[in-house]
């Protein structure tokens, strides 16, 4: 009999050795793509594995929307003469056997039916996982890229993730930490950036709409307020109407820096030495370095001095 139970326990050691948890195929993941990146050899197979333990574990399925976004990828490269591309930088300048300037840009596309499973993976974690700010943002992000210059899924993805946060009211997560109101509206501030620094007729609409989108909720809120001057100035050269905004913000909070400075910036244009004057005094008195505020104060010396 006890040699029977000897046996028998040794029969049952390979497989006690390969009964695994969520947590073990989050460190073999986590070994492996330190190793071969998100989409790299091995990778595949190992999720596939864990698909069939585990099916209902988020991680699985933000993992999976790594692999897929990566085997979506296509890089190519453009020459352009323009000095930045959807908001980048250009790689290396060039210039031809005429001599004519221009600039070498990496272009990056992503093939449509692998970005469709990407999506279909992320959607899954955020069905098993709804408060993680981080995957929401994470799709927002995907369809920015995807969409380059015309981010209108992408806007309307964002849109409704804020309507989601203020009609629902879900207790956020991001990183393990709880998200407050505020950390979620900076957070959304970043994409709002984004589509303000691809410079083009669509990504000024999304940054306007997203930021109304908030104002609805927080109509007094200086950030999203900023923002509309900013598409009033930039966007649309309504200098007239960004200031109305400038104004509104200076009114509650006279040490917005960011009113302060993109309205010095809006009396140079208007060459409206008046106006200049009068942010600049603001910006005397609230700069945010010593440096600042002599270089405002210094200024408005040079500007009385040619009266």
């Amino acid at each position: 009999m006890k040699r029977t139970l000897i046996l028998f326990l040794a029969a049952l050691l390979p497989l006690m050795a390969v009964a695994q948890t969520p947590d073990d195929f989050q460190r073999r993941y986590n070994n492996l793509t330190e190793r071969v990146g998100n989409a790299g050899l091995g990778v595949e197979t190992l999720l596939s594995q864990w698909e069939a333990a585990f099916p209902e574990d988020a991680n699985l399925w933000r993992a999976r929307f790594l692999l897929c976004i990566e085997q979506a990828r296509e890089v190519s490269y453009i020459r352009l003469d323009a000095d930045r591309y959807l908001g980048r930088e250009p790689l290396v300048a060039y210039t031809d056997s005429l001599g004519v300037r221009s600039n070498i840009f990496e272009d990056i596309s992503y093939e449509p039916t692998r970005f469709a499973e990407a999506e279909k993976a992320l959607g899954q974690a955020i069905r098993l996982q709804p408060g993680d700010l981080d995957l929401r943002l994470a799709k927002v992000a995907a369809l920015m890229a995807y969409e380059k210059e015309s981010p209108e899924m992408a806007t309307r993805e964002l849109c409704g993730l804020v309507d989601y946060n203020y009609l629902s009211k879900p207790e956020w997560t991001c990183l393990g930490e709880a998200v407050d109101e505020e950390t979620f509206l900076a957070m959304v501030q970043d994409y709002c950036v984004g589509f303000f620094r691809l410079n083009t007729p669509t990504g000024f609409e999304a940054f306007r709409l997203v930021s109304e989108k908030v104002l609805r909720y927080r109509p007094d809120h200086p950030l999203y307020l900023d923002n509309l001057g900013s598409y009033w100035l930039v966007g649309k050269h309504e200098p007239k109407k960004a200031l109305k905004y400038y104004n509104k913000v200076l009114k509650a909070h006279p040490d917005d820096l960011t009113a302060i400075r993109n309205g010095i910036l809006l009396a140079r244009s208007e060459k409206d030495v008046k106006l200049e004057k009068k942010f600049l005094a603001m910006l005397a008195q609230y700069g945010e370095s010593e440096m600042d505020r002599e270089g405002a104060r210094r200024r408005l010396e040079a500007l009385e001095s040619k009266k």
